[in-house]
């Protein structure tokens, strides 16, 4: 058994102690405390030093990756614990539990195989475990209705979460995590209404279908590939399946088109980086708006504000098509010749920021009309009116890219921001031509 083994076990043995909550009421957090305390200021050598100690605890004498990660579960624990906004004990578990024993799956695939994908599954796959176990564990002790659906789905985005951020941050970085899993998760919990068995399987099984195709055909990466799976449970449990769908349709005619004659792109040096496997940044660049906008939705139904949950409706149908609009126009129109610059219509050469063809107008008119008919089909927008106000976003949105890039882009915005102000464009858009009509 390798160190890194034996240290991830030991901190799942520490994690387990969340369990303990239930029994221990408003001194949840004491089990913790007491770990970070001897971590800091009293374990200094021998076997357990030895077993805990990450390379710069060794430097530094101290054991300040476990006592990072008690003083995490102590802070979530005094959460669980305050009065009348008491986090939920089943979300302060489940947190804990999903880093603790994810970490450890993500190490167990680490001593078999060297492949990231795997890495990321094994986290995801124990920590989903842990956290579905622990809520069900909590709820027999404190006699809470047995929910297992909801249980399952809130220990799936947390896993996916808790993945994401391992991904693009440093192991010294878990307490962040886990702090970030439980308030993330507080707030679902919050939000969230009910979830049935079906809607727990059958978007766990589409969400990892669509990962695994989207990673096993290079068109994403790990954590770009997490993202949008995170992103489309999100849209589920906030909005339904409709909208998971919608929001699915981008990723997948989105990766088609950049995948097209992606050689032939290339060498006209307008193709995507990375062979055109989209990152997280990328992804949350096309897809933050459309994110903020079905929460919003959720929030609005959660108060009863009909006409805020219809705008909130339009606006994340109107990012969906600028995203879809704008991607299809640079996918498609880098392929054709004498592109010309959106501010002066003067020719310039394929691959300037800001160049546009009549083709590629043309593909990005025809991605946003996909999006509008299918939220008019899946989604509760307010009439046809609402549809045709989608497809105006949809324009909106890939005009102000070529804008932007004309513009900005590279001297003051990065291609992640211009994605984002160009499907806040397409929501406002939207929103804009919709409440007149």
């Amino acid at each position: 058994m390798t160190s890194t083994l034996r240290r991830a076990g030991g901190f799942a043995v520490v994690g387990t102690l969340a369990l303990a909550a239930p029994s221990l009421g408003t001194a949840a957090f004491a089990p913790f405390a007491a770990v970070a305390l001897l971590a800091a200021f009293v374990i200094d050598d021998g076997p357990l030093f030895e077993l805990f100690a990450r390379p710069g605890d060794r430097k530094d004498g101290r054991l300040n990756g476990l006592a990072g990660f008690s003083l995490a579960a102590t802070g979530l624990a005094l959460l669980a614990t305050v009065p009348r906004v008491a986090m939920p004990l089943t979300v302060f578990v489940a947190a804990v539990l999903i880093l603790a024993y994810g970490n450890l799956g993500a190490r167990l695939v680490d001593t078999r195989v060297d492949d990231e994908f795997l890495h990321a599954a094994g986290f995801v796959a124990v920590g989903l475990l842990a956290g579905t176990l622990g809520q069900v564990t909590v709820a027999n002790m404190t006699g809470e209705p047995m929910v297992l659906a909801r249980f399952i789905f809130i220990a799936a985005l947390g896993a996916l979460v808790a993945a994401l951020l391992r991904s693009v941050l440093f192991e010294r970085d878990d307490p962040l995590v886990m702090l970030s899993v439980g308030l993330a998760l507080w707030g679902v919990d919050w939000l969230a209404g009910p979830i049935t068995p079906a809607q727990t399987g059958v978007s766990l099984a589409m969400t990892v279908a669509l990962g695994y195709a989207a990673f096993a055909l290079g068109t994403a990466s790990v954590a770009g590939m997490i993202t949008g799976v995170l992103l489309l449970l999100i849209a589920v449990v906030f909005g339904g399946f409709g909208w998971a769908v919608v929001l699915a349709s981008f990723f997948g005619i989105g990766a088609l088109a950049t995948k097209f004659r992606y050689d032939r792109k290339a060498e006209r040096g307008v193709a995507e980086e990375n062979e055109g496997a989209r990152g997280t940044g990328n992804v949350l660049g096309n897809s933050a708006v459309s994110l903020l906008a079905v929460v919003g939705f959720a929030t609005m139904e959660t108060f009863g504000y009909t006409f805020g949950s219809n705008l909130f409706v339009v606006a994340f149908a109107g990012s969906v098509a600028a995203a879809m609009s704008d991607t299809l126009s640079s996918e498609i129109g880098g392929l054709f010749d004498n592109p010309r610059l959106i501010t002066s219509l003067k020719r310039v050469p394929p691959g300037t920021d800001g160049a546009v063809t009549w083709q590629g107008e043309l593909a990005g008119a025809v991605g946003s009309a996909f999006v509008a008919g299918s939220a008019y089909v899946l989604l509760p927008l307010p009439g046809t009116t609402a549809a045709v106000a989608v497809l105006v976003g949809g324009v909106i949105g890939m005009t102000i890219d070529s804008l932007l890039g004309a513009t900005v882009e590279g001297a003051g915005l990065g291609n992640q921001a211009v994605n984002f102000l160009m499907t806040l464009g397409g929501a406002l858009g939207a929103a804009v031509v919709w409440i007149p009509l």
